[in-house]
């Protein structure tokens, strides 16, 4: 019998509207038997989705998805199985959230310099469980307090990279990530490539220590799972894949809708064990 997992999801830990609890049953549900719990600079729903995997026989693997910039583009890397309690990546993932407080009080800013000033830094924070705030929480505030019609609108107005809200992340390379997470001991992985598109970068991705490329991802075309499969044969990469699910911020994406073998799984789990 086949077994079917999905290594990208996040939680109302980062910038999903789903607790662990819920992704773990929507998992369940969809017939899925292996997750990753994947939140933006945080690992603090893990532990929480693995309990309730244990209740209802769902694996959980350790996960994170990392923001890095190189040439003006955005680069982000996901990382497996890596000791997700230890001192260095709790650490790292401190600073990370500093960072990221510093940059949303920075944004609500702009904000009130465009007249938009019923939106406080408290609302922003209590959207999220951690410290892992970011631009999908103010679109959200946006949207509830009219300033825009849909999520996308607030991304397209002020949000997104050259519009009058946007402020840079915190600044770290590829190859900052991907090492980052081999010291923790776990499997860097190229997030979604089809979109964005750094795929002359792949070969020194690689030597940097990439161990994976993520292959299946909602809405790519058969011809771009071919290519970027042919990618991951040529540099002997692991093709992975995942929903990148947020819950009822992307209503159109869920759990299950990419259904990864498990054996892509086995494949990371060799490479931590050597």
């Amino acid at each position: 019998m086949s077994r079917f997992a999905d290594l990208h999801l996040h939680t109302n830990y980062s910038d999903s509207t789903f607790s662990p609890e819920e992704v773990v049953n929507q998992a369940k549900t969809a017939g899925i038997e292996c997750i990753a719990i994947t939140d933006h600079d945080t690992v603090e729903a893990v532990a929480l989705a693995s309990e309730a995997g244990q209740k209802c026989g769902i694996e959980i693997l350790p996960g994170i998805e990392l923001s890095s910039e190189i040439n003006g583009r955005e680069v982000h890397i996901l990382g497996y199985l890596f000791d997700y309690q230890s001192d260095y990546v709790l650490n790292f993932f401190n600073l990370m959230q500093k960072e990221r407080l510093s940059r949303m009080k920075k944004m609500i800013l702009k904000l009130k310099e465009l007249g938009i000033n019923n939106i406080e830094f408290e609302e922003v924070c209590a959207l999220t469980k951690t410290n892992a705030v970011g631009r999908a929480h103010l679109a959200r505030l946006l949207l509830k307090k009219g300033w825009v019609k849909y999520i996308g609108e607030a991304f397209e107005k002020y949000l997104a990279e050259g519009k009058p809200v946007y402020y840079p992340k915190y600044k770290m390379t590829p190859y900052e990530a991907i090492d980052m997470i081999r010291k923790a001991g776990g499997v860097p992985v190229l997030a979604h490539p089809a979109v964005t598109r750094t795929d002359e970068l792949i070969p020194s991705f690689v030597e940097a220590g990439l161990k994976g490329i993520e292959v299946f991802y909602p809405m790519v075309p058969k011809a771009g799972i071919d290519y970027y499969n042919g990618l991951a044969t040529k540099y002997g990469l692991i093709a992975t894949g995942g929903s990148d699910t947020h819950g009822t911020i992307k209503p159109d994406i869920y759990i299950g809708i990419i259904k990864l073998p498990y054996e892509k799984v086995e494949q990371m789990k060799a490479i931590v064990k050597g």
